[in-house]
């Protein structure tokens, strides 16, 4: 039995002539930086108090979204993350992330 992941619907069936329908939705295009519109913002709700830099606005797949949020960390220096769309960078790393991502060649607000 073969282990597919892209199923959907149907966990076991005692049918033999059941076909299973498979979820192959294309992966989202990524477009180029000059057509992203990110914004960054300072954010501490639900956060115990921290206060943490959000990049919102990302378009793009979701290895896209990881790897500019690496990029941001490493030139950075602190850590965060890449989930649901948005980025979070540790801190109020605002004017640090904003001038990379103009760097990068986005447009940012």
């Amino acid at each position: 039995m073969s282990k597919n992941k892209n199923r959907t619907g149907v966990v076991y069936s005692t049918d033999s002539n059941f076909n299973y329908q498979e979820n192959n939705s294309p992966a989202q295009q990524t477009f180029p930086p000059k057509m992203q519109k990110l914004f960054v913002k300072i954010d501490s709700k639900m956060r115990a108090g921290k206060t943490v830099t959000l990049i919102e606005g990302f378009i793009g797949s979701e290895d896209a979204l990881e790897a500019l949020c690496k990029l941001l960390k490493t030139k950075v220096g602190t850590g965060g993350s890449a989930k649901e769309g948005q980025i979070i960078i540790q801190g109020n790393q605002k004017d640090r992330v904003l001038n990379i991502l103009k760097a990068e060649g986005y447009n940012v607000k």
